[in-house]
């Protein structure tokens, strides 16, 4: 008995060692494709390095990106890769946002095509060292259904109150049973999204930053109420606050 136990364990594992293999050289013979090309001193010795975006397409939706990838040729000899979270999207821009003189590298996935959620990421590779810059995180705050068929967002961050007339959806509410008599059946919260678009800004003439847009949401995700812009710029190791803006939608 204890023999046939023996056998049935070493079979088991026999065949997912082969399994484990078998996904390993199919993930090493994937072909990447590459996004982008762009060339550029990034490390301040004044000569140009090899920026690339890649991607590995899904063999079953070609319009996924299951790997994506950032290989950088630089001028030291040395190849510096930086992995990124998979999408159906993605971009490079090489653009100074610490400040420094050098041009940083900014990498935008669209992570969530339904609601067009984006991941980003920056790095420096000055003096050959790779350092990551992180990015701004999205806005922290209080949004709520009122009555009246209404809506408020309170920004945590500068304490600010917005409200929103919502008597346009007022039959739509009603039906859905969110309101009576335009009052609330009950407390609801509105849906407060992650970025959906970072960009670089010029804030002024000596500093550039990054612009996020967070999208507030109602009852499903087409019901869009407000959207909400921030303006960051990086000093000293952390990105600091620098405005705001509330836009109904």
């Amino acid at each position: 008995m204890k023999k046939e136990m023996l056998l049935v364990i070493v079979s088991f594992f026999l065949i997912s060692l082969t399994t484990i293999t078998g996904v390993y050289a199919i993930e090493k013979t994937a072909k990447s494709i590459t996004i982008t090309e762009q060339e550029a001193d990034v490390t301040g010795d004044n000569k140009n390095e090899t920026i690339l975006l890649k991607g590995v397409p899904d063999q079953d939706d070609k319009s996924f990106l299951r790997r994506i990838f950032i290989d950088i040729t630089a001028s030291n000899g040395k190849t510096y890769s930086i992995t990124l979270k998979s999408g159906s999207k993605a971009s490079l821009k090489l653009v100074d946002l610490d400040n420094d003189g050098l041009k940083d590298i900014f990498a935008n996935i669209l992570t969530d095509d339904s609601t067009g959620d984006v991941t980003n990421y920056l790095y420096s590779l000055k003096g050959f060292e790779r350092k990551n810059l992180t990015v701004p995180e999205p806005l922290e705050m209080e949004a709520n259904f009122k009555n009246g068929y209404k809506a408020e967002v309170q920004l945590t961050k500068t304490g600010k109150s917005y409200l929103f007339d919502l008597k346009n959806r007022k039959e739509y509410y009603k039906k859905l049973g969110f309101y009576y008599r335009g009052k609330l059946n009950e407390p609801m919260e509105l849906t407060v999204n992650t970025f959906n678009r970072v960009e670089p800004i010029q804030i002024d003439k000596e500093r550039t930053g990054l612009k996020g847009q967070q999208r507030i949401t109602g009852i499903v995700n087409a019901d869009t109420i407000a959207y909400v812009e921030s303006i960051w710029y990086y000093d000293r190791g952390h990105w600091k606050l620098f405005k705001t803006d509330v836009k109904p939608s």
